[in-house]
């Protein structure tokens, strides 16, 4: 079935108003490169302290540099200020556990007892440590 006239004419209006693309625009140059980001010298994150104990990295970001780190007895990687602190207040608390330990091998106690507990043998040793600890 054939369109009406007057439907065809608006068609090949619309046909002729519809204009030609514009041409593309030529391609502008490239841009420099940038600059490369300068790469921290703070460590941070999980293992922090041990990029600045190997030297890849100058300082954590609590401000720790390599001479105030060092390895404990265990091998993790300490402040020497927070180790000193540790050992001095050891000290404070070394004569009760060398006592501890010294009534328990004079009682004969092996495995978990508790010091000064419910039970008979816990309230020796805690006597003993007592007086251990007293001489």
């Amino acid at each position: 079935m054939a369109l009406p006239m007057r439907t065809m004419k608006a068609a090949m209006k619309s046909m002729k108003a519809m204009k030609a693309m514009k041409a593309m625009k030529a391609m502008k140059a490239m841009k420099a490169m940038k600059a490369m980001k300068k790469v921290s010298v703070i460590a941070k994150g999980k293992r922090a302290r041990a990029s600045v104990f190997s030297g890849n990295k100058e300082k954590t970001y609590t401000g720790l540099k390599k001479g105030d780190l060092m390895k404990n007895k265990r091998g993790k990687i300490v402040s020497k200020k927070s180790h000193a602190s540790g050992k001095s207040s050891y000290k404070k608390i070394k004569g009760w556990t060398e006592a501890c330990q010294q009534a328990r091998k004079e009682l004969g106690i092996k495995g978990f007892c508790a010091i000064g507990g419910k039970s008979a043998q816990g309230k020796a040793l805690y006597a003993k440590a007592k007086s251990i600890y007293a001489a």
